[in-house]
């Protein structure tokens, strides 16, 4: 009988792990994941590493003694063992990239967040991964601040595999697509290859929800009984219609004339890539962000928990993306209607998401740092 996960993968979605560690690596239990199908990539992120790195398990204390003891600063350490863990994964990872339906055996390893104001910064840091890591399965995570837009475009330029993080809005994922576009053209023009260049596109969903709740219960406790059920009503429904209304446009931009040309030159998609898809808030299902997001063309990127609970108790019933896309379209002007901005909602999101992965990343340094002259004293 078929798992769940390979039912998706059917459909033409991919599940990916959005988490990475040493123990994961090290006792089989990634490999076991791949080789049984439930898992055809990997994404990392500053709060992945920070846990991981700073958890003070598997096989990190005694690596960050020895960086510390040859003189390696807190950034030379994080710059080391993430380089190990995704090489470790990227290797791990090969036989499915060799496979080559595009959307599968990639690990992704983000650009310091630090630089997400920072365009030459990140073109520069982008180039550097690259090179460090030196693996074809490698997705450099690029976020998609308006910094970050012009270095997607040079590296996809330059022939570097992109994973766009921190996308929220359509309207921003569509200026993400057509920097993603003009990189591809750059290179067409300059008559350089485009074989082995892919790119994703990740779309942050579920906490569009946990942040639009919270203005739709504020409104009800100040609204007249008719009004607060209105309000109430539309708890838990902004982040799929939010991902359908990106959905459309990634339809346009990458399944129609619009890249008929560039594929006729050897180029991929752009592929979608649903992100933040664990559950936030226990009155939904667990397997929200998955069951109702699935489809083809697409990738899902599940937290390990979230991983399980779908494999335990999931359900695949097709394309449920194409048919939703005019009920999606109603609930967005019910959004309006309300008073509620999703657009609103996604730019303050974009701004947090930024400043969560900025702390994650100084926490972890800190962590780093104060482990280094701890263990070093132990010696």
């Amino acid at each position: 009988m078929k798992t769940p996960c390979v039912l998706l993968h059917d459909l033409g979605q991919s599940v990916w792990l959005d988490t990475i560690n040493d123990g994961l690596i090290q006792s089989g239990e990634l490999k076991r994941l791949i080789d049984a199908g439930s898992v055809y990539g990997v994404t990392s992120n500053p709060t992945i590493f920070k846990a991981a790195i700073g958890g003070d398990k598997y096989s990190y204390p005694a690596e960050i003694v020895r960086l510390a003891a040859a003189g390696k600063s807190a950034e030379e350490v994080f710059d080391e063992l993430s380089a190990r863990d995704i090489v470790r994964t990227a290797d791990l990872l090969a036989d499915t990239y060799r496979k080559g339906t595009g959307r599968d055996g990639f690990v992704s390893l983000e650009v310091p967040p630090a630089l997400a104001h920072d365009t030459e910064g990140t073109i520069a840091e982008g180039r550097r991964l690259w090179k460090k890591i030196t693996r074809p399965n490698l997705f450099v995570k690029v976020p998609a601040t308006p910094a970050g837009i012009p270095a997607i475009e040079a590296l996809i330029a330059e022939g570097i595999s992109i994973n766009v993080t921190l996308t929220f809005s359509a309207p921003q994922y569509v200026t993400v697509a057509e920097a993603f576009k003009r990189g591809i053209d750059r290179r067409i023009g300059a008559g350089l290859s485009l074989e082995g260049l892919n790119s994703v596109a990740s779309i942050f969903v579920s906490r569009l929800d946990t942040s639009v709740d919270k203005e739709l219960e504020e409104k009800a406790r100040s609204a007249p009984p008719a009004e607060k059920e209105r309000y109430l009503s539309l708890r838990g429904r902004a982040a799929i219609a939010n991902a359908l209304h990106v959905w459309e446009e990634y339809r346009d931009q990458f399944f129609g004339p619009n890249f008929e040309d560039r594929l006729r030159a050897g180029a991929k998609p752009q592929w979608l890539l649903w992100a933040s898809t664990g559950t936030k808030n226990p009155a939904y299902s667990d397997v929200k962000y998955v069951e109702e997001l699935a489809g083809p063309d697409t990738i899902n990127t599940m937290p390990r928990e979230t991983l399980d609970a779908f494999l335990d108790h999931g359900k695949v019933t097709g394309n449920r993306l194409d048919p939703e896309i005019e009920p999606a379209r109603r609930t967005r002007q019910a959004f309006a209607d309300a008073g509620i901005s999703l657009q609103t909602h996604c730019e303050r999101l974009l701004a947090d998401g930024v400043k969560s992965f900025s702390t994650a990343f100084d926490e972890m340094m800190a962590v780093i740092r104060e482990r280094s002259i701890a263990l070093l004293q132990r010696r």
